[in-house]
This record gives C-alpha cells, sequence and structure tokens, in this order.
C-alpha cells in the first residue's frame, strides 16, 4: 500500500508546552485512522501542520505527489445567507448538477439545496461541510470533531459514508463508539510524540494495558536488583578484600537505569457529593407547548416523571431538545399547557455555553469552589477539578486563560458538586476525553437525583439513561423500548431511506440507457440474459468468500501476534494490505449479493 503522507522528526511547541519532539509516522492510502490523545495534547495542531496552515519549529512533512488533501475543521467556511448550493458552487468551482449529485450522498436534495445554511440545524450544516470536502475528489480526509453536536441520524449517515469511502482518513473524535466503528487503526498523541498501532481502538487500548503491565513488572524487578548491588555496595565499599567487587556491582548500577513507564492508562473517577434521594413523582407536564413567539417547536408533551429518573431527551438537531430542556430550567416560558416541578427542589441547568458567565477572573479552583454547594471540602473540589483534568498547577490557572472547551468542563465539575435534586444537562460531553466521559456516566448512573439529559454520546447515554424522550415531528413522547433498540430503529430507517433513494434514481437511470432498438427486445431473451448474468455473479461470489476466508485467517493471525507484543513494521504493513483487500473484496461481495437477491425479492 502506498504511503500518501509521512511525518519525519517533527518538533513542535508553544513557549515552555512541547506538543511534539522527533515525531515520526506515515500515513496509507485508505487507511482510516483514529486520533486519539488527551485535551491540549496538540491534534488539532497536527492537522493544521499537515494541512500548512502553521508551521513546525523542525522536521518535514512529505507529501506524495498524488495527494489530494481535504480538511474538516471546526470552523464553519460559509456564510450564513448562502444557500446551500451556492455554497457548494462557491467553495468548489463544481458545476450545479455535481454539487446536487455529491450532496445528495448526504441526503440533501431537492428544496434543501435551496435553503439557507444559516437555517439549518447543526447536524445538516455538518452535511453540507462533507459534500463541499468531496467536491474535491480528495484521497485523505482530515476529520477535526466531526461529531460535536451531531444529532443520531446524521452520526450514523457520517458513519456509512466513512465505511464506504475508498480513500484514508484521519478522525480526531472524543465519541468512542463513532471510532470503534469508522475506523481501523489507532494514532495516540501523547508526551511529545505520536505513537501508531495498526489496530483498532478497542484492540489499542487491551494492548496498551498489557504493555504497562509488563512494564511495571520490569521495572519491579529493576528496582529489587538495584536495590540489592545498592546493599551490597554500601556494606563492602570500605573493605579491601571486597573493594573490586563493589567497583563491578557500582558499575553495573549505572547500567541498571529504572524503567520509565508512559502513557498510563487514566482510571479517572468522579465522586459527587451526597444528594437527599426524593420519592415519587418530581414533575407533571400536560398538553405543553413550547418554542417561542414567533415559532412553535413542540406541542403536545405530557409527561409525569419520577425523582430518580435519568430522561435522555433525543432526536434531531431542530427538534426542540434544548428547547425543552430551558423550558424545563425556567429561562424559557411554555407557549400553553401545564408545567409543575414539586415545590423545594433544587434545578442545577448546564448549557452548551454556560462557561460564558464564568468570572474570567477567578483561578480554576476557585470557580469550581464558588459554584459547589456548601458543606463541599476543599479536597472534594481539588478532586473533582482533576476528574475534569485539571490537576496541579492547572486547577490554579485564570479562567481567562482557557480554551472554550476548558471553560466548560469548569462549569460542568462546578456544577456536580452543587447537590442539586434535579440536573438538566444540555451536551455535558463535548470537550471531554473517553476517560472522563465514561467516569461521569458511571457517576450519574448512581446519582440518587432526577437528571434529564442531552447527547449524542452513544456510549454515555447507554451508561446512564433509564428512559428515552423521543422528540421528532413536533411532538415528544416516551420510547418504548431500550437505548439499543432506539439506536438500531434508526439505523434500519437510515438504511431503508437510503435504500428508498437508490431504487427511486434506478428507473430513470435505465430509462436513459435504453436505446430504441433496446424497447424492442423480446422478454425471454432478457430473462435468459438475466439468468446468465446470476450465474456468472454465483461463481464470482463462491470465489470471493474463499477468499475472504483465507485473508481474514491470515488477519487473526496477524492480531494474535500483536495482542502478544509481537509489533514489527512489516506486521504493520501487511496488515494494513489485508484491511485493503478485505474492504475491497467484501464491497464487491455485497454488490453481488445484492443484483442476485433483488430478482427473488421481486417475486416475492
Amino acid at each position: 500500500m502506498k504511503t500518501l503522507l509521512q511525518i519525519s522528526r517533527l518538533k513542535k511547541s508553544y513557549g515552555a508546552r512541547l506538543l511534539f519532539e522527533d515525531a515520526t509516522v506515515s500515513f496509507l492510502e485508505r487507511e482510516k485512522l483514529a486520533v486519539i490523545g488527551r485535551n491540549g495534547a496538540g491534534k488539532s495542531t497536527l492537522f493544521r501542520i499537515l494541512t500548512g496552515q502553521e508551521d513546525a519549529d523542525a522536521g518535514e512533512v512529505i507529501r506524495s505527489r498524488n495527494l489530494r488533501l481535504a480538511y474538516l475543521e471546526q470552523k464553519d467556511p460559509f456564510q450564513p445567507e448562502e444557500t446551500v448550493l451556492g455554497f457548494l458552487q462557491r467553495y468548489s468551482g463544481a458545476e450545479a448538477w455535481r454539487c446536487g449529485k455529491v450532496a445528495g450522498r448526504f441526503a440533501l436534495k431537492g428544496a434543501d439545496l435551496e435553503k439557507r445554511i444559516g437555517d439549518l440545524p447543526g447536524g445538516r450544516q455538518m452535511r453540507v461541510k462533507l459534500s463541499a470536502l468531496l467536491l474535491g475528489e480528495p484521497n485523505l480526509l482530515l476529520l477535526d470533531e466531526p461529531t460535536n453536536y451531531l444529532d443520531l441520524g446524521t452520526l450514523l449517515l457520517l458513519e456509512r459514508f466513512l465505511a464506504g469511502y475508498s480513500g484514508a482518513a484521519l478522525v480526531i473524535s472524543h465519541d468512542r463508539e463513532f471510532l470503534k466503528r469508522s475506523t481501523e487503526a489507532t494514532l495516540e498523541i501523547d508526551d511529545g510524540g505520536m505513537y501508531y498501532f495498526p489496530g483498532e481502538l478497542e484492540d489499542y487500548f487491551e494492548f496498551k494495558e498489557q504493555r504497562r503491565e509488563e512494564l511495571a513488572r520490569q521495572k519491579r524487578n529493576v528496582e529489587a536488583r538495584r536495590r540489592e548491588i545498592q546493599d551490597f555496595v554500601d556494606r563492602n565499599r570500605a573493605k579491601a578484600s571486597k573493594a573490586r567487587q563493589a567497583q563491578s556491582r557500582l558499575k553495573m548500577l549505572e547500567r541498571l537505569s529504572p524503567i520509565e513507564i508512559k502513557h498510563r492508562t487514566r482510571n479517572v473517577e468522579m465522586k459527587l457529593p451526597a444528594t437527599r434521594p426524593r420519592k415519587g413523582r418530581v414533575l407533571s407536564i400536560e398538553a405543553l407547548s413550547i418554542g417561542y413567539a414567533e415559532r412553535t417547536v413542540a406541542e403536545e408533551i405530557s409527561l409525569e416523571l419520577s425523582g430518580s429518573v435519568r430522561l435522555a431527551a433525543l432526536g434531531d438537531n431542530g427538534a426542540g431538545k434544548t428547547t425543552l430542556l430551558r423550558t424545563l430550567s425556567g429561562l424559557l416560558p411554555p407557549l400553553s399547557g401545564k408545567m409543575r416541578w414539586v415545590d423545594g427542589l433544587r434545578i442545577g441547568y448546564y448549557a452548551q455555553h454556560v462557561y460564558q458567565a464564568i468570572n474570567p477572573e477567578a483561578s480554576v479552583i476557585s470557580a469550581i469552589e464558588s459554584m459547589a454547594a456548601p458543606g463541599v471540602s476543599p479536597q472534594q473540589a481539588l478532586d473533582m477539578a482533576g476528574a475534569f483534568l485539571f490537576s496541579g498547577d492547572d486547577a490554579k490557572k485564570s479562567v481567562a486563560l482557557l480554551s472554550g472547551g476548558e471553560r466548560a468542563r469548569v462549569a460542568l465539575a462546578g456544577l456536580l458538586l452543587g447537590r442539586y435534586d434535579v440536573l438538566l444537562l444540555d451536551e455535558p460531553t463535548n470537550h471531554l476525553d473517553f476517560d472522563t466521559v465514561e467516569a461521569l456516566g458511571l457517576a450519574l448512573a448512581h446519582y440518587p437525583g432526577a437528571i434529564i439529559f442531552v447527547s449524542h454520546d452513544r456510549t454515555f447515554v447507554s451508561l446512564v439513561a433509564t428512559q428515552i424522550l423521543e422528540i421528532a415531528g413536533g411532538r415528544a413522547a416516551l420510547y418504548p423500548g431500550t437505548y439499543p433498540e432506539y439506536v438500531f430503529a434508526a439505523e434500519q430507517r437510515l438504511a431503508a431511506e437510503s435504500e428508498g433513494v437508490e431504487a427511486a434514481a434506478a428507473p430513470a437511470a435505465q430509462a436513459a440507457a435504453l436505446r430504441p432498438a433496446d424497447n424492442a427486445r423480446d422478454g425471454h431473451e432478457m430473462r435468459k440474459a438475466q439468468k446468465q448474468e446470476r450465474s456468472r455473479n454465483q461463481k464470482e461470489l463462491a470465489e470471493l468468500e474463499r477468499s475472504i476466508a483465507r485473508l481474514e485467517q491470515e488477519r487473526a493471525g496477524i492480531h494474535d501476534r500483536l495482542a502478544g507484543g509481537a509489533f514489527s513494521q512489516e506486521e504493520n504493513t501487511r496488515l494494513a494490505a489485508l484491511n485493503a483487500e478485505l474492504e475491497k473484496k467484501e464491497s464487491r461481495w455485497l454488490e453481488l449479493e445484492g443484483r442476485n437477491v433483488a430478482p427473488d425479492a421481486a417475486k416475492s
């Protein structure tokens, strides 16, 4: 497999803060990599260096002559007044028909193309940005947090796109489930280096933990040996008969340098202050309409919620999830209907931009303490700050020096120390890494109060939610099944919609391809040709199945060797080639299988 891009001996720092030191890595064509690392490790900086937006201090970036790179950055490249089609044409220089064709891959078609981008919800704006990238026909995509604020439908659509994308991709995301489904190799940025692993995210975490345990065992052995040698030297240094041996052991001691354990798995534990549990009903909603003076977002909402409910409000962007939370918090008045909280409840609300209200002159720890409930100890505040990645000197930083994401973490940490009876959380997992998301999910799963939250992080929702409130089509109702069932239903709807688009396009495409002479073809000849084609497909299918089985067996062997710690560049290169060949053969198998099944399905 060819190399598209290579980084050699890269160095980059901001003042005393070192991001990369002598970092080297190669990116291969068709390889899809999960780019992970703690907040501030340098992931987005790496992307800006690769695109030429930022210079490295030393080292070089070697680009293949056939590299066509596209960068999906966090900021928006369009103007709010532009229409979807107008932006796509301006951004890419492509003809209108081609822009429409590519946008159709992301379910943007017809009237959608004439809408103002500023009027679209965040999920659909992301679809527009992805369409713009593809119009350049890239063979390497750099995707920087593409899942932030995406609704489940768009998230699943993005996963399907990446699964079928024939180019390479580097994906920065804190959505663990998304990376598990969309990538096949892992690149961790940490402690000034880049660490490549030719396997999926979960395999990398397992390999990393095994390596850490092995290094810890070696470290214990070396330290024990050092103590033994040092003891001998101390006892015999002054003895003439033992002087030579003592000097020999001293040299041995110098060679036995301690083993340093890097990349330690960060086991975050989040402890929330005790909150008095509430029994019985805490909220009653009857025929509630929510929205704004000029627009009703959802109506006829009726609910009764208990004091221990953990309710996930789910739905597409723009469906009304944030509007519902703002109404429940009292920031937005209901348009009509009844809504009543039990008297005496303390309600804590985390909004997506709540961090803007934090005093910029405060330190991180003082800001957290100012939001905590009376009786929360300074140590509890420090522990919570540490759980949100503010340890040591970072906890003493001024809020004014923090990024928006860091301020959001401060606001969330302070809220969780508030000992509220009810928590209203709007996208609390944005700006958090894997460990913190999962620690927060586990802590909230044991929270004795009521929680109503909005999140598109599937891992987090799975950990926390006991009930699902589905908001769609101007209505809101409790979903009758579990969260996995909800996700499965969404995947099925997306598949059906995609098949519907393809089915609708097929007759038109066939009609355009027909010549007048074809219309006179005898039905018997048509069926005969179809039968011959199915026979050829069956033969190719059988050969593909045998080939796929052989490739999967070889790949399993490499994975077994990797799990045992045997890693080499040759194995890495072969595994990447195997994955690419398997993807190609499996895509062909699916294509042929679909052709063979279609006629029989039509008869039934």
